[in-house]
């Protein structure tokens, strides 16, 4: 999506990503549409770090690091409260997901027809390396739908981009991999539907860095288990008018169909989507 302005925020969660840090880094601000990137290095143990301060040369970038290792989750927290820009997505600091995909994945937000959008793999170029990964996400993607009465294809796609002041909606609590489907579990919950698009994916092996084990395929299940038995109290406290505000103005935009400008949201009025 040539000549798209600037209205996504990338929030980069690093842990010990030296080797293919500055060029995924790279690749992100190659894209017309993103404000800004926020770096977090979660401890990292080697020059993780060091590389993330060279990539703050662009104006458009900010490093945070913490002091211990705390997990994906605790780290997309602490890159969510620098986010300013209206629009957020979280970018894995390894090569498995390609940034030229952020165009197509939002532009359903810009024209009105989503708040989430979700990157599929599978229907583009997908390769991967293992049987039984590609098998336990299916397993975990059919409970997501079983449980919450959706139809999605991918729920623990690392591609998920949203509206900033939704995802500081959820209330998210997970520390670590469990916030993919806690994202996901709490999005349902509200109500909102997950619009998804193809992207193209590139697996690593374990020998490559891969960190997602068949044991976070087993936290998952009870993530979205806890979730989908919790209160809406428990979940996101006091009602928010916010979400029936926001899912009445995606009906109102679906129901006027793909012609009707109504919905759709102009480039002046995200950055006013503060929340």
């Amino acid at each position: 999506m040539a000549g798209t302005e600037p209205v996504l925020g990338v929030i980069i969660p690093a842990f010990n990503e030296e080797r293919s840090l500055e060029l995924v880094v790279r690749r992100v601000l190659q894209e017309s549409s993103v404000q800004q990137v926020v770096i977090v290095d979660d401890c990292s143990t080697d020059g993780t770090l060091a590389a993330a301060r060279r990539c703050a040369g662009d104006s458009r970038v900010t490093v945070k690091n913490h002091a211990t290792n705390q997990g994906k989750g605790a780290a997309i927290r602490t890159g969510l409260a620098a986010i300013t820009a209206p629009l957020v997505i979280i970018q894995d600091a390894d090569l498995e997901y390609d940034p030229a995909d952020y165009g197509k994945l939002i532009s359903p937000i810009l024209r009105g027809r989503a708040d989430v959008v979700y990157g599929i793999r599978g229907f583009a170029g997908h390769s991967a390396y293992s049987y039984w990964f590609v098998i336990g996400n299916r397993m975990v993607t059919t409970a997501t739908n079983i449980l919450f009465n959706c139809y999605i294809q991918d729920m623990e796609t690392g591609f998920k981009v949203m509206r900033t002041s939704l995802l500081r909606r959820l209330g998210l609590r997970g520390d670590r991999f469990d916030v993919e489907p806690e994202i996901t579990g709490r999005v349902l919950r509200l109500g909102y539907r997950i619009y998804e698009v193809p992207i193209d994916y590139a697996a690593r092996t374990r020998a490559q860095g891969k960190k997602l084990t068949w044991r976070d395929g087993v936290m998952a299940l009870f993530v979205l288990l806890r979730i989908r038995l919790s209160t809406d109290q428990s979940l996101f406290g006091q009602p928010d008018p916010y979400h029936a505000e926001r899912l009445d103005q995606l009906t109102a935009s679906l129901l006027g169909g793909s012609g009707d400008s109504q919905g759709a949201l102009t480039h002046e009025q995200l950055p006013g989507d503060k929340g």
